[in-house]
């Protein structure tokens, strides 16, 4: 099966336009469970900011990470702009281990699922790192639902599952959808968003 793992310049080339994640707002899935998220919060692959400003405004002390440095400047620009103290790097999501400090809880919005199958296991790896022990980490993929075409891998229950068995345990998986930019009547996903799996995981205590 070919993985359609997305290049870096994919991602460059879709912050020079209007890439279709990019709503200027927080991921609605993410509002909806921020009661559930506490503590000092990382957000992992954070594109220009909106998921980690949201949080930054609730009081979460808040660190966002992207391997691009397009929209890391605009995520620094939007947080001065409204006056929140989030704290933006530019960093692969594989080298999280390079971070000094350790989090409450994680999010990860639509970078799970970009990920070859070596590389997602050193993804998990490296949030074993950041996360401390019985921690969370907020979760939404692509999902298998969503059928087959454009766009990211299409990840599995048993996917998620088999790549978090070892330091971690899956509390919930519930169907969801991602909110695009893109036209709906020019969209090559299902009405309404692509279809995903928001998932809360929890990094084993011992």
């Amino acid at each position: 099966m070919a993985q359609n793992v997305p290049s870096k310049e994919h991602f460059q080339q879709a912050y020079d336009g209007s890439a279709p994640w990019d709503i200027g707002k927080p991921q609605p899935v993410f509002v909806e469970a921020a009661e559930q998220i506490t503590g000092r919060l990382l957000d992992v692959g954070c594109g220009t900011g909106e998921n980690s400003l949201f949080f930054a405004e609730r009081g979460h002390p808040t660190t966002g990470i992207d391997f691009l440095e397009h929209p890391i400047a605009q995520a620094k620009r939007k947080a001065a702009a409204r006056g929140l103290p989030a704290a933006f790097r530019v960093m692969d999501a594989l080298r999280l281990g390079q971070l000094d400090d350790v989090f409450d809880s994680a999010i990860d919005c639509g970078l799970f699922h970009v990920f070859s199958d070596e590389d997602r296991a050193r993804y998990v790896d490296a949030l074993a790192r950041v996360v401390q022990p019985g921690g969370r980490l907020f979760l939404i993929c692509f999902s298998d639902q969503e059928p087959p075409g454009d766009g990211p891998r299409r990840i599995s229950q048993a996917e998620i599952h088999a790549a978090f068995a070892d330091d971690w345990q899956v509390e919930s998986i519930r169907q969801a959808r991602f909110e695009t930019r893109r036209d709906p009547h020019l969209s090559p996903f299902s009405e309404g968003g692509p279809l995903a799996w928001f998932c809360v995981i929890r990094r084993s205590a011992g």
